[in-house]
């Protein structure tokens, strides 16, 4: 996928190019900088002593020397003060800066570390808006793969309100399912057939309330009765749905329709008006995967690819359920996967990246390829 969180030291990632939250002067600083610089060797330093001083919300690019990566891209990132002082714009600068040289010097995967949000302050949340808004925005223009690195996954949280809305959520919804499996099928079993028994006490004393109202007529004449009164007003309703005109909604086309996931997806991309390639890109899909998708009508999604998609396309959750039905998948509530992905599509929120944290928040598989 183009863009994915990952818990791990980014010194080790085997990528094109690493980010490094660098000091403005050219001198190894704390955190971050000074792991890259250690595992980088003593020539990082004289490379980055030639640079000179780096201004805030700019970035440099030098060889990555010992590091697995083939270079490393220096920015520096704002100092946190009070919100006010333009410090979420220069910490997009640093991103949007860091992806241009990464993009120019042909390098095709990049990991970040969440810039700013260590020793310089930044609000952890706030600073993850920012990447994911600065990252998600580049890819959509531009095919790379972009990582975004962290030890802890707390450190990737978006807000602490949405984690409480969705830890609620699971509570309310996931939880409660598997409350109710524990009690086990004869609990259920006994209150169906509770419901049943009252059902047909019910049904019951309604015919012999006819059968009193007609004294003629024994239980099973009314029975009768009531059968053909019950097909004469089915027959009125099909009388009266064939007087009018039949509207034929997405919907109905693709309940009509046995295409298999591959055709239902075009079909649905077709009818957003939108371009294929802003709906891969924001369902977290490179090009060439999407074209083997489209290529091959007997295409098999990953469950996080074929929901990547729903929520690409905003579809409501009758529509997500029909689509990631068409490769064989449901949404249910036995899995906080899917009931996080319930709680956003209900709550009509179709950010990926901002699932994508809020999955990985909950040590859940993220969306994408």
């Amino acid at each position: 996928m183009p863009f994915e969180i990952v818990r791990n030291d980014i010194t080790n990632m085997q990528v094109d190019a690493i980010v490094n939250t660098a000091n403005p002067e050219p001198i190894i600083g704390a955190g971050t900088d000074a792991g890259i610089h250690a595992k980088a060797g003593p020539e990082l330093l004289k490379a980055r002593q030639k640079i000179g001083a780096i201004r805030v919300g700019h970035a440099a690019i030098t060889p990555g020397f010992d590091l697995d990566a083939a270079y490393v891209i220096h920015t520096v990132g704002p100092v946190w003060q009070d919100g006010h002082s333009g410090e979420e714009d220069l910490l997009r600068q640093c991103y949007i800066a860091s992806l241009k040289l990464a993009a120019k010097h042909g390098c095709r995967s990049v990991a970040f570390p969440l810039i700013s949000a260590g020793s310089y302050g930044f609000p952890k949340d706030r600073a993850l808006r920012v990447a994911i808004d600065a990252i998600s925005g580049f890819l959509l223009q531009h095919e790379m793969q972009v990582y975004l690195v962290v030890f802890h996954r707390e450190a990737f949280r978006l807000s602490e309100q949405l984690f409480a809305d969705v830890a609620s959520y699971i509570d309310e919804h996931y939880v409660a399912e598997k409350n109710r499996e524990e009690y086990g099928a004869a609990l259920r079993d006994r209150r169906v057939q509770e419901r049943r028994r009252k059902m047909a006490l019910r049904a019951e004393q309604d015919l012999c309330g006819r059968a009193e109202m007609l004294p003629s007529m024994s239980v099973d004449a009314c029975v009768s009765m009531e059968a053909l009164l019950e097909e004469e007003r089915k027959q009125k309703k099909k009388l009266l749905a064939a007087s009018k005109p039949k509207e034929r909604s997405l919907d109905e086309l693709l309940r009509e329709t046995d295409a298999g996931f591959s055709e239902t997806l075009i079909t649905l991309i077709g009818a957003s008006g939108k371009k294929p390639a802003e709906i891969y890109a924001r369902a977290n899909v490179t090009k060439q995967h999407y074209s083997k998708i489209v290529n091959n009508p007997d295409y098999q999604p990953k469950k996080t690819t074929a929901v990547a998609f729903a929520l690409a396309l905003k579809l409501d959750l009758a529509q997500t359920q029909d689509l990631i039905g068409r490769a064989g998948y449901a949404l249910t509530n036995s899995s906080k996967f899917d009931v996080i992905i319930k709680y956003f599509i209900e709550h009509r929120n179709y950010d990926l990246f901002e699932v994508n944290a809020t999955l990985f928040d909950f040590d859940q598989p993220t969306l994408g390829v």
